[in-house]
């Protein structure tokens, strides 16, 4: 096996890079550990990669670690809760005897529509007007536009044969 044309090949750097597929990465650990020439370059290729992203790379602001630290120990600081456990009722059955109301929030309402004040109805029925008049204008100015355009259009047409040399 020429060991340099292997080297060449490109199949360290898409190991480095962790985009060689299975077979290459099982082929490229075994030459590794058969031939130290592909040992050497992998280890200068990693190497110098990780120079590369050393000096890429952006330090954080200052504070951080302690930003980070805090936060872990709040996290670690934070008590576990224990479930709530229910009573037993006078009867040692479990039921309350209490009344409907004590025992459950109601979930449903008597009536299926919404109920607005009535200062509400007013301030939607104003904003509902405003958007339709709003509307007319947006469609009256762009039909104004347009027919604007092409009267610009029909000017320069005019002006172009008016200056053509006869």
């Amino acid at each position: 096996m020429n060991t340099q044309e292997y080297i060449e090949s490109g199949i360290l750097e898409l190991y480095v890079l962790g985009a060689a597929t299975d077979v290459e990465t099982k082929e490229l650990l075994y030459f590794k550990e058969h031939y130290p020439e592909i040992r050497n370059a992998l280890y200068e290729l990693e190497t110098d990669m990780e120079r590369l992203a050393q000096q890429m790379a952006i330090m954080p602001p200052p504070g951080t670690w302690e930003k980070i630290e805090d936060k872990m120990h709040e996290l670690s600081t934070i008590p576990e809760y224990e479930p709530l456990k229910f009573k037993q009722g006078a009867n040692g059955n479990g039921n309350y005897n209490a009344r409907k109301s004590d025992q459950f929030i109601e979930v449903e309402a008597e009536s299926s529509q919404i109920r607005v004040h009535k200062n509400w109805k007013w301030v939607f029925a104003a904003v509902f007007i405003l958007s339709k008049v709003f509307l007319a204008c947006a469609i009256y100015f762009y039909l104004e536009n347009r027919q604007a355009q092409q009267q610009i259009l029909e000017l320069k047409t005019e002006l172009r044969t008016h200056k053509a040399p006869y």
